[in-house]
């Protein structure tokens, strides 16, 4: 199917952003806080994204694109950096105002940090010749214990609403990564990963997901915070 990246991009983000002007959810109110989030976020993620394309750690299949470019990267892929966490960002606010008490205790966010950060370093010590785990494990060491020395309380809503969110993920990032379709639209080098898939998703990708959208949320709640301040 012919720019289906691009109908990925629009599916995903198309219902969030009706739903975001519901006078219950009114996302729109922290428009201003989320794209700054996505700024922060995308000056990580876009370099990382370029570097990798270049050197050929993954790459994207042209018969699924517009063939538009710049730097490198597909249209398609821009986009997907605003869509993505816009839809799923939305999704964890929309949440938590029809389910306001939707968190796990603290004691619970302690043992899911100090697994995550286990798993991951173990991970690392062993495969730190692949340049996707490594990049992308260190990381998520990084945006987790900023987030969890910044403000753990975070932790409470982020994760059991992320455990939703990771529903829709693997459904558009399956279809991404070949699953029902012909074809691939987004390869991977397996030579640079650990070569370890969800049906057709790689392992790290849901340590790539975790690290975008923390980044995205945590910048979102720092400025919501400083705009309620001033």
């Amino acid at each position: 199917m012919k720019n289906l990246y691009l109908w990925l991009d629009i599916g995903s983000f198309i219902i969030p952003f009706i739903f975001s002007f519901h006078p219950r959810l009114r996302f729109y109110k922290k428009w201003k806080s989320f794209f700054t989030g996505v700024l922060v976020m995308m000056l990580v993620f876009i370099p990382w994204d370029i570097i990798f394309t270049i050197n050929g750690f993954w790459g994207f299949n042209e018969k699924y694109l517009t063939g538009i470019e710049f730097l490198h990267l597909p249209i398609e892929e821009w986009l997907f950096f605003i869509c993505i966490p816009y839809a799923c960002i939305f999704t964890h606010y929309a949440l938590l105002e029809l389910f306001p008490n939707f968190s796990i205790s603290t004691r619970a966010v302690d043992v899911i940090y100090i697994s995550l950060l286990s798993i991951l370093v173990v991970v690392l010590w062993y495969y730190y010749d692949r340049w996707y785990t490594l990049v992308n494990f260190i990381y998520g060491l990084i945006i987790l214990g900023l987030v969890y020395n910044w403000k753990r309380e975070l932790f409470r809503v982020f994760i059991p609403t992320y455990l939703i969110i990771l529903i829709p993920f693997f459904i558009v990032n399956g279809i991404l990564t070949g699953t029902g379709i012909e074809d691939q639209v987004v390869w991977y080098n397996n030579n640079e990963n650990l070569g370890l898939r969800m049906v057709t998703i790689p392992v790290e990708d849901t340590i790539y997901n975790l690290g975008m959208l923390l980044t995205v949320f945590a910048v979102t709640e720092w400025s919501e915070k400083k705009r309620s301040n001033s």
